[in-house]
């Protein structure tokens, strides 16, 4: 994988984690405003998870590495990403793609004690396109 810089995220945790990973999936955007997207088309998504914390589990990870490639890798390499449930109400574009691994990246984190954050996850789906997803603090979606 090609090594990449990343914008970051200001905060004022003690530890920053970040995870690089990639999967191999296929999707389409049903809908005539996609053009040539409306068609069944692949790509290989590279992801980058920037997790936080103000403290370590009792192993010393913020949060294993694996755990976090397992709910990405896991869930989504070599599938149809439309026939995923995340992906029933919305379109699976690299925006909604990158706000989904969010949520699901969330979700592990709230398993561990240590009380870890997702602060960012951007998904590259093109050597020249890439989205950044950041939740809002202020409570907005």
């Amino acid at each position: 994988m090609m090594q990449q810089f990343y914008p970051q995220v200001m905060h004022a945790y003690r530890f920053e984690l970040n995870k690089d990973m990639q999967f191999a999936a296929a999707h389409y955007i049903d809908d005539e405003r996609a053009g040539a997207c409306r068609r069944v088309h692949g790509h290989t998504y590279f992801v980058n998870l920037t997790i936080a914390g103000d403290e370590l589990d009792d192993l010393g990870f913020l949060i294993n590495f694996k755990r976090l490639k397992d709910t990405i890798h896991k869930r989504f390499d070599h599938r149809l990403l439309n026939d995923d449930e995340r992906f029933r109400e919305a379109e699976p574009t690299t925006e909604v793609v990158a706000e989904t691994i969010h949520a699901l990246v969330t979700e592990e984190l709230a398993t561990q004690p240590n009380a870890p954050v997702c602060l960012q996850v951007i998904v590259r789906e093109t050597p020249t396109s890439y989205v950044t997803y950041r939740p809002q603090k202020d409570g907005r979606r």
